[in-house]
């Protein structure tokens, strides 16, 4: 049996452009690591979710990680364990974000967010300090400050998640939404939740930071937006699930903490303006992680994420071009190696993520030439693993190792559990 390292690059695939020739940066980027890479394994394309479904990160992630919408607590959980904080099954949680917002005749209307100043830092900070505590209906408002006024919102007494966003997180400028019930049951923390908002722009109105603010015509921060509910919910660790133990490795705090809460080791790793660099403190962190004793280690990169988000083409393929430098040393002798992207980041102005086909690239020990040549969505779409969906990825890449499950026997009680499971330790 061999150990598994996952290469993820957030945000890899694009959708064709005109500028590149009709094709993606993946396809017209000189890569000649991840082109020997392909001729030497298997190839495939996967879709986070679904085909033309446009996936979060945290969304794709749970699911190519084996987890199930089911057990999915929701990204403000994440945000809190990534953060350190316990969190408890019986709070419901949400992301806040305090933010400056015009008053219009239809309602508030966001007009950006604190700036990357000690100045903003600070007023952040204060103004959502005078916010933390409420009670309203029973339900108790705590707010932990993260950065920059985002926060963790943790609502106590008996709420729900089931609420909807406040903060629709489309343009630059669009209005504060009106928290809704997703299901009866939820209508009191909604309702909650609603006055909270209400009662909060009150405080930040008439806070003593504010006015200053608004005598030195700075943005006032008026608002405090919602988004992203959840609550702690029952799933099986990772190890449970797939018999193996490891390490995640990246710089997302959320990220950090989806894997405390599957039970894969946290390891940060900064990520920074030079990110040929990151990827290579990625792979040799994993290099010795996988000689020491993980079974598994998944690396997270966000940077072709970010290239796809300057809505240039050209940056996103010197991206990844540059990235292509560093994966030369991957453990292919000695580990399955998986190289591939959580979802599609297009260089279009108006689409955040799309749900267009991501490459996905297997080589290892025993994984087998398949006859693609070249990296990229429509050479691996020729591949022999086919078209894959995030819920695919881990029995693939256990097959790959030699770690399946055989269907039929029953060594594990953990629901979807599709790993061997690890062994009965000897008696002393």
């Amino acid at each position: 049996m061999y150990p598994i390292f996952v290469v993820l690059l957030d945000g890899l695939a694009d959708r064709a452009h005109d500028s590149l020739g009709g094709r993606t940066a993946n396809e017209v980027a000189a890569t000649p690591n991840l082109d020997r890479l392909a001729a030497r394994g298997s190839s495939g394309l996967i879709y986070g979710v679904g085909p033309g479904r446009a996936p979060s990160s945290e969304i794709a992630h749970w699911a190519m990680l084996g987890y199930t919408p089911e057990e999915f607590p929701g990204r403000a959980v994440f945000e809190a364990l990534g953060n350190g904080q316990d969190v408890d099954p019986e709070d419901a949680f949400a992301f806040a974000a305090l933010r400056p917002a015009d008053r219009r005749p239809d309602g508030l209307w966001l007009a950006g967010r604190p700036r990357r100043t000690g100045e903003d830092e600070e007023a952040a900070a204060t103004l959502v300090s005078a916010c933390d505590g409420l009670e309203l209906d029973g339900l108790r408002f705590s707010l932990t400050h993260l950065r920059r006024g985002e926060s963790v919102l943790r609502v106590s007494g008996g709420a729900d998640d089931r609420i909807t966003d406040t903060d629709a997180f489309f343009h630059d400028r669009y209005p504060v939404l009106r928290p809704q019930a997703v299901a009866p049951e939820a209508e009191r923390t909604a309702r909650a939740a609603e006055a909270w908002t209400r009662r909060t722009l009150e405080l930040l109105d008439a806070h003593p930071v504010n006015m200053r603010r608004a005598e030195e015509g700075l943005p006032v921060l008026n608002v405090i937006t919602l988004k992203w509910w959840g609550r702690p919910r029952a799933a099986p660790t990772f190890p449970q699930r797939h018999g193996l133990h490891g390490s995640f490795l990246g710089d997302s705090r959320f990220l950090l903490g989806l894997a405390r809460a599957v039970g894969l080791e946290p390891r940060y790793v900064p990520e920074g303006d030079d990110s040929p660099a990151d990827l290579r403190a990625r792979i040799e962190l994993a290099v010795e992680l996988l000689a020491e004793s993980d079974t598994f280690v998944f690396s997270h990169l966000k940077a072709t994420d970010l290239a796809g988000h300057t809505k240039d083409p050209e940056v996103k393929k010197r991206t990844i071009e540059a990235l292509d430098t560093e994966l030369g040393s991957l453990p292919v002798d000695r580990a399955i190696v998986c190289v591939t992207g959580d979802h599609a980041t297009p260089t279009y102005p108006d689409v955040i993520h799309s749900g267009d086909p991501v490459p996905f690239l297997l080589a290892g020990p025993g994984v087998r030439a398949d006859g693609v040549e070249r990296f990229g969505e429509l050479d691996c779409a020729a591949g022999i693993l086919g078209q894959l969906r995030g819920p695919d990825m881990m029995p693939v890449l256990l097959n790959a190792a030699d770690r399946p499950l055989f269907l039929g026997s029953r060594p594990t009680p953990f629901p979807g559990a599709d790993g061997y499971p690890e062994l009965l330790e000897p008696l002393l």
